[in-house]
């Protein structure tokens, strides 16, 4: 798709922390042959260059406050008329009713992808992960396991776990990410015009070895 006659598609796609976004969306654009828009991506790369956007947002980060919805819809909405000319599939954005309703005002969305994949899932994959922090090195307790129990296998030096991956912080991370997300859903459902696909795409998409509900819903 691109700017080659065919109707572009514009396409988001949702999912808490650790859902398998990051695998899912790579899989959709490779076979839709659709770009990838990252929020956190483009939020990390305007931070590194310091780009006028990029340096309000870090005030808020390192005060740590949420940023607010005028400077994420202001990030999304410039680096969407880059692609103006492609089909595009966006992750991590919209993520609150602001933003979407922003969104939709400059683009006619086609498609919502939500990965409704259990919060227990989660909290399992997340929390079982270690890594060694010097090399990057990454272990899971349930199906990549070290040799010896917390430590690296090539250096025998100690494993950590990341902040973000203790219970406690996978927890709060993914009540946050309902409490803000559970309305940009019921916001899309209520322009909902058909719902065309609900099932397990396990083969295709899932990123996990138990099965994964994915509702795909065109607007």
């Amino acid at each position: 798709m691109g700017s080659t006659g065919r109707a572009l598609l514009r396409a988001v796609i949702m999912g808490p922390p650790g859902s398998g976004k990051g695998t899912v969306s790579s899989r959709i654009i490779k076979h839709f042959a659709l770009k990838h828009l990252s929020s956190g991506d483009l939020l990390r790369d305007n931070m590194n260059k310091g780009t006028e956007i990029g340096v309000l947002a870090k005030t808020f980060i390192d005060q740590g406050k949420l940023i607010p919805d005028d400077v994420m819809t202001r990030l999304a909405l410039h680096e969407l008329k880059n692609l103006a000319h492609c089909s595009w599939l966006l992750d991590g954005f919209p993520r609150t009713v602001p933003q979407a309703e922003a969104l939709d005002k400059a683009y006619q969305i086609d498609t919502v992808i939500d990965l409704n994949v259990p919060f227990e899932v989660i909290k399992q994959r997340l929390t079982s992960r270690w890594i060694h922090p010097s090399s990057g090195r990454v272990y899971n307790t349930e199906f990549n396991p070290p040799r010896k129990i917390g430590i690296d296998d090539i250096t025998g030096e100690p494993l950590i776990q990341r902040e973000d991956d203790k219970p406690e912080t996978v927890t709060k991370r993914l009540k946050a990410y309902e409490a803000q997300t559970k309305p940009v859903l019921e916001y899309y459902r209520a322009l909902l015009l058909s719902m065309i696909l609900r099932t397990n795409l396990r083969d295709f998409l899932c990123p996990f070895h138990s099965p994964q509900v994915f509702c795909l819903w065109v607007l």
